[in-house]
């Protein structure tokens, strides 16, 4: 017998930027699609998160399926605290990376490279199934790729 179900989906990934305008495009270039822009600011928001004062912009990106969203928030007040280093590695804890499935990973390693992204080690082979590499995206983001093989 299944136990009782507490939530029915999770609905997106939030991270925070600090130039909205080229995480949108970054996210755009991997195939992305903006679905909306807003303004996110007053007193229900200072409540819900827990800041006072809070104005900021928000980008939700989704995935060609529509089944996945990224919500990229940029912070005008209260003002962004970087914590720890600006680019930490792959095994600091939080939130490590989001991944994508990718049709042709050379090509979108190649596509992304022109709006700022490094890629973290090389593109491996894992067996006969996927081609893999990390990358980091805009405000420090780790992004995998995988390219399905075989």
């Amino acid at each position: 017998m299944l136990a009782a179900m507490t939530i029915q989906r999770m609905d997106n990934i939030g991270t925070v930027v600090a130039d909205l305008d080229a995480a949108v495009s970054f996210f755009e270039e991997l195939g992305m699609q903006l679905e909306g822009r807003g303004r996110i600011e007053g007193p229900w928001a200072d409540r819900t998160v827990g800041l006072d004062g809070i104005r900021s912009e928000i980008a939700m990106m989704r995935t060609p399926d529509g089944h996945s969203k990224l919500e990229l928030t940029r912070y005008d007040s209260p003002l962004r605290i970087a914590d720890g280093p600006a680019d930490p590695p792959p095994n600091t804890l939080g939130l490590h990376r989001v991944m994508f499935t990718v049709d042709d990973i050379d090509d979108t390693v190649a596509r992304l490279r022109t709006h700022g992204a490094e890629i973290l080690g090389d593109v491996v082979q894992y067996e006969n199934t996927f081609r893999l590499c990390y990358l980091r995206g805009p405000a420090g983001i780790i992004v995998a790729l995988a390219e399905e093989i075989g």
